[in-house]
């Protein structure tokens, strides 16, 4: 068969396939620590569940429109304002099936052929994937250790063409785990208004922050740049709700009219009972999410402290999010020989940091237990020593 041009264009996920290779080798019987999912290890929240359970009940089983349930829209855009200052209302609103979903939606609703996507180094794996998707060219702008894998603005200028329709900011980041600070976000949004482009802001991890780190949601910067700021979000992460595939987009109204259009044509709405479980997760009590963090916080400092002892390994100890970013550049090993062989030989899953773009890199998620995270990284010391 004769497939698409476009296909042969986009890389598998390898987070999904290390992923689904480490539940493949439990479901056989086989002993594996795994640090390779971006997703919470907590259940959802009863009170949320209760309010899935309670609209089944009482038949809430049908089509509905499809930017969202009314009601979720309002309850998103009243978030949007209370906590993160952004002047949204329900139409400037699409609900979509996850985060990734809305991002998706934004590139083909956004992108003509040839326009340019500026993408900080590392990367989420999706992120160029869906651009090219759009006929869009990723501009891949290679980030250091000594700023945090965080651009700059001088980076960010000097990257931006007659070409550049947008620019792409996740913080906290998949997969570095590091935080912009508002100062950071002030000097990054400068740029954005001086240069009159898009930005979209992946802010599905803000919940998720430590040690006394802040976020600033670029479009709070000024009316300027809430102009240019595109907010992608959702549920998955800060109310362990990843199966929900709850997600939205926040822009402005003409882009969120053109991107509801493509969903009409697509999935149409997300799961109507699954909305009702979204309502609840922003309007019912935080203490759930709070408690979570705090879990988080607790293994972001163990494994911080047991990694930074293991010989040749080095890492930033992280701001948010639930990943560390190991480098292992001292190893000789490309990052997929390297997880490959730590799979195999001790049976722990991690992340090549070449899916993010970084191959002296490897990515383990801490959204675990405490007791796979001990055992991981016994195992992952001893696969380091037989190397040495």
């Amino acid at each position: 068969m004769k497939l698409a041009a476009r296909v042969s264009q986009v890389t598998p996920s390898l987070t999904l396939a290390i992923d689904a290779k480490a539940k493949a080798m439990k479901r056989d019987g086989i002993d594996v620590c795994s640090f390779s999912a971006g997703e919470p290890d907590f259940d959802t929240p009863d009170h949320i569940k209760q309010a899935a359970i309670d609209a089944l009940t009482q038949g809430k089983t049908r089509y509905g429109p499809a930017a969202g349930e009314p009601r979720l829209r309002e309850t998103i855009a009243r978030k949007l304002q209370r906590e993160n200052h952004l002047a949204y209302t329900a139409e400037n609103i699409l609900v979509t099936n996850g985060g990734k979903h809305s991002l998706y939606n934004l590139m083909m609703a956004l992108l003509d052929p040839g326009d340019e996507v500026i993408i900080p180094v590392p990367f989420w794996v999706s992120y160029p994937e869906m651009v090219k998707l759009a006929q869009g060219v990723p501009v891949m702008v290679k980030t250091t250790v000594e700023t945090g894998y965080k651009i700059t603005p001088d980076q960010l200028r000097q990257a931006i063409t007659d070409k550049t329709k947008l620019f792409i900011l996740n913080s906290p980041s998949n997969p570095t785990g590091m935080v912009y600070t508002p100062d950071e976000i002030r000097a990054i949004a400068q740029v954005v208004v001086e240069k009159d482009i898009y930005v979209v802001s992946d802010e599905i991890y803000e919940r998720l922050l430590y040690d006394g780190a802040e976020h600033l949601s670029i479009g709070a910067v000024s009316s300027e740049a809430f102009e240019r700021t595109i907010i992608s979000h959702g549920f998955a992460k800060a109310y362990s709700m990843t199966g929900w595939r709850v997600g939205y987009l926040a822009g402005n109204v003409d882009l969120i009219k053109a991107a509801s259009k493509i969903q009409g044509h697509s999935t149409s709405n997300v799961c109507t009972f699954a909305q009702q479980g979204a309502i609840q997760a922003y309007e019912g009590p935080q203490d759930c999410v709070e408690k979570m963090r705090q879990a988080f916080a607790e293994r972001r400092q163990f494994i911080f402290d047991r990694v930074s002892a293991i010989p040749k390994l080095t890492c930033l100890k992280p701001d948010g999010a639930f990943y560390l970013f190991i480098n292992i550049s001292q190893f000789g090993m490309t990052s997929l020989e390297f997880c490959e062989g730590l799979l195999t030989e001790q049976q722990v899953a991690g992340i090549p940091g070449i899916a993010f773009g970084a191959d002296d890199h490897i990515r383990f998620s801490y959204a675990t237990d405490m007791t796979t995270i001990e055992k991981g990284l016994d195992r992952l010391a001893t696969f380091v020593k037989s190397k040495i």
